[in-house]
């Protein structure tokens, strides 16, 4: 007699049906950027060479669809910090992980006018992504402080907010070259006292 698989026993996903869904993703990110909310969802089908029902097997939305092209990004920032915890010294990792997070603020003015979009604004997915930022960032401070090549009063959060300071007014073509050099000032400004 054969086992009854358990309802609650998840199978991982067919390695096609990953590479669909983040080939999905990657397009409709270029593609919310390029065009905003009005993005064609059938345009998106066909850039990432899939047919419709397969994006909207992954994707049922939409809505459902610029969400997870946000928490695609906010996870592969959280990810880095793991990975450049591991590969490389505490003020190396930490300053790869601020340049990263600078590249995320741009993607994500670049998707804003798509997120605005969603039912309910987009506050609720921001406020969902926040503790993963903090949580990437708190690790790799603590880490540099723990090694002695960073002030022990240094707040993660502080740089964060710097960074978070700095987006906000990303009104001109080279607010991220900015954002890019102020990461070195904030890295000089945190090493201790001689």
């Amino acid at each position: 007699m054969r086992k009854k698989r358990s309802q609650s026993t998840e199978r991982k996903p067919r390695t096609d049906a990953r590479r669909n869904r983040e080939r999905i993703l990657e397009v409709a990110k270029e593609a919310f950027a390029r065009s905003g909310a009005n993005t064609s969802l059938d345009d998106v089908a066909k850039q990432a060479r899939v047919g419709a029902g397969t994006l909207y097997r992954h994707f049922p939305t939409r809505d459902s669809l610029l969400e997870a092209v946000y928490h695609t990004e906010v996870a592969k920032l959280a990810a880095a910090e793991r990975k450049f915890a591991q590969t490389m010294p505490p003020m190396e990792a930490l300053r790869a992980w601020m340049l990263l997070f600078v590249d995320y603020i741009a993607a994500k003015h670049i998707i804003a006018p798509a997120l605005n979009t969603l039912i309910g604004g987009p506050s609720k997915l921001y406020e969902a992504s926040r503790g993963q930022l903090s949580g990437a960032i708190e690790a790799l401070v603590e880490r540099a402080i723990q090694s002695g090549e960073i002030r022990k009063d240094l707040a993660p959060f502080d740089l964060l907010r710097a960074l978070i300071g700095v987006s906000n007014v990303a009104s001109g073509a080279d607010w991220q070259q900015s954002a890019k050099r102020l990461v070195d000032i904030l890295i000089t400004g945190s090493r201790p006292a001689k």
